[in-house]
């Protein structure tokens, strides 16, 4: 099943359901109209939205309509708890080669996580504003999930069992307030996700033990910096970073936990953030990638096995605030 949330002049936008394909989309109205209502009664209502989908991929739902991503806000436009994690640790280990410094020990055994602002998300595609642009502007392309309620002290396999839907993600980061990729909460000014929230069954084999095996694109000022893959350099499972965030306290449904960039020990694959791609030219020598400025393109998609959009892309635009 595949979700998004359409613009219609309120805060919390109105949920459809979208085609496989991405092609058509069929609102959701007389089931649930906000996803955050979805997502409080998820086992009555997630079976009659099932059955709008399977209506729609088949080309029989009456009232389908062509699916444009520009309409859309995030999914789930605004959220009770979103926390941002150091979910490839490769990231890790660039930021601190490129201060002359190992690893620590202590950053191996657990994921790092850091609160970011969640009372509004940005939309797919959207100028993303920002007042100044010096000090580090940079972002973080990678993946997210979105939960049901989960107990205090869960375990990683109970985390990774309160997934309800998984999400393509962008948070926009300031270099210099948060250096080690997991800092303090000015450090994340937005967050950006996919037009579309999907179920795990519509990834298929894609979707192993907590991580997703397929390639993230990243285009920046229209060329591609990265083909990253997204699941052989995970260190910590998105059941271990949901256990991690629910280790002291319960989560209420609706929480959002991402991954942080993807980042492969493999420079062929590119990068997922601006961070990675100085930090290896730093290590050859010479620091030639520039942090983002006024005017500059960022292109976010993941590509399936079959070389379709999973979740639709993510296209922003770096521009002053008025």
């Amino acid at each position: 099943m595949k979700l998004a949330t359409y613009q219609d002049g309120s805060r919390d936008g109105q949920l459809v359901v979208v085609s496989r394909d991405l092609s058509t989309a069929h609102y959701a109205t007389g089931i649930a109209s906000r996803l955050q209502q979805l997502l409080d009664d998820w086992n009555f209502l997630s079976p009659q939205l099932q059955d709008l989908a399977i209506t729609l991929n088949h080309g029989k739902a009456r009232h389908a309509f062509p699916f444009e991503p520009a309409k859309c806000l995030s999914p789930l436009p605004r959220a009770y708890h979103w926390a941002s994690s150091v979910a490839y640790l490769q990231h890790l280990r660039l930021a601190h080669a490129q201060r002359g410094e190992a690893l620590p020990e202590a950053l191996l055994g657990e994921p790092l996580l850091a609160p970011a602002a969640s009372d509004q998300f940005l939309a797919p595609c959207a100028e993303q504003r920002f007042a100044g642009v010096d000090g580090g502007l940079d972002f973080e392309a990678g993946l997210a999930v979105m939960t049901g309620d989960v107990a205090a002290g869960a375990s990683s396999a109970q985390g990774l069992d309160a997934v309800r839907l998984l999400l393509l993600c962008t948070s926009w980061c300031r270099r210099e307030a948060a250096p080690t990729g997991a800092g303090l909460l000015p450090g994340w000014p937005m967050t950006a996700f996919g037009p579309v929230a999907v179920t795990p069954d519509e990834l298929g084999e894609a979707w192993q033990g907590g991580k997703v095996s397929a390639t993230l694109q990243v285009s920046w000022n229209g060329r591609k910096i990265g083909q990253c893959d997204t699941g052989s350099d995970m260190s910590f499972h998105f059941g271990q970073l949901v256990a991690q965030l629910a280790r002291q306290r319960p989560l209420g449904a609706g929480s959002l936990v991402g991954s942080g960039p993807v980042s492969n020990q493999d420079p062929a694959k590119g990068v997922a953030c601006l961070a990675d791609q100085r930090a290896r030219e730093a290590q050859a020598g010479e620091v030639r990638t520039a942090f983002a400025q006024y005017g500059d393109t960022l292109y976010v998609d993941l590509k399936g096995r079959d070389g379709l959009s999973v979740f639709g892309a993510i296209e922003h635009s770096v521009t002053e605030v008025e």
